[in-house]
């Protein structure tokens, strides 16, 4: 089936601005094509952008430039530094978008976490936190902003979803993403949420709680409910997790067994999960 929308990094990156001014060793778009496969690839820093390079020149020849040769660590470095990062910022979100709507439905992570490295010691510079989305199908992050130093994560999670295209996609987080606002706006976007729910929320989650111990005797038969179980081994033992799915229930709207408990924000779905017993070893009986 042939597919909509191009993904060729050419197609995105070839009207970057060059910002050389000295000697120029091939064309920027070669450069940048080395550093984003590389970066995908694992790489980290541009000492590994230039190795990655370097260990497959018969196969990056054949359709990139490489009469120069490969850019050593310090050139990639001096490139990449000198880019404008509004312009690149710009095309690398949308060719990330265009990989994404290529695997389109999929689950989309959002997460805060301390940029490697970047609590620039020598620079006397503080860390830098982020919160980043990850696309669990295509192992590859579609977006990131960084958090405010006067801000949080919980202010900053409104701004990364506005720049994604989360159409069809289960949005997941942890606690910090359990506000209104947010799932709001996830729902707005088209998608779904998953929003895990902590004791920080006395009155959500006690609520949560109480809701589904109030079941579990007549086997949830009041409501309408999904089961999920999974054996697996983890954490060096065998793992089992059950889940239980049920539509909220609205009091209003004459639910038959519906309580007053507490909404969760933005949804009308509310999930249980507990892991089951660890004590077995995985392959034990």
């Amino acid at each position: 089936m042939p597919l909509s929308t191009s993904a060729r990094i050419r197609d995105y990156f070839a009207s970057l601005r060059d910002p050389r001014r000295r000697e120029v060793v091939g064309p920027l778009i070669d450069n940048i094509t080395i550093a984003l496969c590389a970066v995908v690839a694992g790489a980290d820093d541009v000492v590994a952008i230039a190795e990655s390079g370097r260990k497959k020149p018969t196969r990056l020849s054949q359709f990139l430039d490489l009469r120069g040769g490969v850019p050593s660590h310090d050139r990639f470095h001096a490139i990449l530094g000198a880019l404008r990062p509004a312009e690149f910022g710009r095309r690398l979100l949308s060719w990330i978008t265009a990989l994404h709507e290529l695997r389109g439905g999929q689950v989309v992570a959002i997460d805060g976490k301390t940029l490697r490295r970047g609590d620039g010691t020598a620079g006397g510079k503080s860390a830098i936190p982020m919160v980043s989305a990850w696309a669990t199908a295509n192992h590859i992050s579609p977006g990131q902003v960084v958090v405010d130093q006067k801000s949080d994560e919980i202010t900053a999670i409104p701004k990364l979803l506005r720049i994604l295209e989360l159409s069809g996609c289960l949005v997941t987080s942890d606690a910090m993403g359990c506000q209104t606002e947010i799932a709001q706006a996830i729902v707005d976007a088209g998608a779904d949420d998953v929003l895990a729910v902590k004791g920080d929320r006395p009155t959500l989650h006690d609520g949560i709680v109480e809701f589904f111990l109030d079941h579990p005797d007549d086997d949830f038969a009041r409501v309408k409910v999904s089961r999920h179980e999974t054996d697996g081994c983890g954490h060096g033992g065998f793992d089992p997790r059950w889940a239980r799915v049920i539509r909220w229930p609205d009091p209003h709207a004459g639910d038959r067994g519906a309580t007053s408990p507490p909404r969760p924000p933005a949804g009308r779905r509310a999930r249980l999960e507990a892991p089951g017993s660890r004590g077995r070893q995985c392959g034990g009986s």
